[in-house]
Parts: C-alpha cells; sequence; structure tokens
C-alpha cells in the first residue's frame, strides 16, 4: 500500500507497517490512524495519541519497543491515575485497541512490527 502526505510518498507492507519507520510524522500518523478506523477499530482517542506518540519517540530513543511495564507507567502518567493491578491497565489498553495494543500501537506509532506481530503474521 501507498499514500501521500506533502507530496511524499509513504510505503507500507501488506499489513499497514511503513517500510521506513523515517517516513513517520503526526501528518503520516494521522493518515494511519484513520485507516485503522476505517477498517472498523474504535476511535484512536486523545490518550491513544499520546500513545502512540509515546511509542514512536521511545523507539527512536532506544530502538527497540517499550516493555508493558513502561508501557504501563506511560498510561497511568496519561490517564492521571494509578492501575492498582497491571489486569486493570491491560483491560483499559485493551479497551482502546482490543486487537492487540502492543502491535497496534507500534504500526500506528510507524515502527517496525513486534516479534509477536510478525510471529502471528508469519513474517
Amino acid at each position: 500500500m501507498t499514500f501521500t502526505v506533502h507530496g511524499k510518498i509513504i510505503k507500507t507492507d501488506n499489513e499497514g507497517y511503513l517500510l521506513n519507520p523515517d517516513d513517520w510524522t503526526e501528518e503520516v500518523g494521522l493518515v494511519l490512524v484513520k485507516q485503522h478506523e476505517a477498517d472498523g477499530h474504535k476511535k484512536v482517542t486523545e490518550t491513544g495519541w499520546m500513545l502512540i506518540k509515546f511509542f514512536h519517540d521511545f523507539y527512536e530513543d532506544h530502538m527497540h519497543h517499550p516493555s508493558m511495564n513502561e508501557l504501563i507507567r506511560q498510561h497511568e502518567k496519561l490517564e492521571h491515575k494509578t492501575f492498582k493491578h497491571e489486569n486493570d491497565y491491560k483491560q483499559n489498553l485493551y479497551e482502546m485497541f482490543p486487537h492487540g495494543p502492543i502491535r497496534m500501537i507500534a504500526k500506528l506509532a510507524g515502527i517496525p512490527k513486534t516479534a509477536i506481530a510478525e510471529e502471528v503474521s508469519g513474517g
């Protein structure tokens, strides 16, 4: 799949992951989110956008996906509440991204597939 943002052609694989993570900008992210929503997924909330930006920035800084613990800490800050149990947090994430929050956020953040997503897709 390809799409154009500000005259630049952006290429994705057949699942919608960017072929070149350096192509990601907020405008590119918006196109990915619109496609995500058009595919029948829930509307991405402001908190969802914050998580997408967190994933993108974290990956740029560390060159790996954030761990679930790092994601939990970030989400607690964004929601201004503490999740007493990890399951509460996971439930909250799955409400926003019901088909796998880590792989869905990674895709929307323009970063490579997680190892789990590759195993599921056979990549």
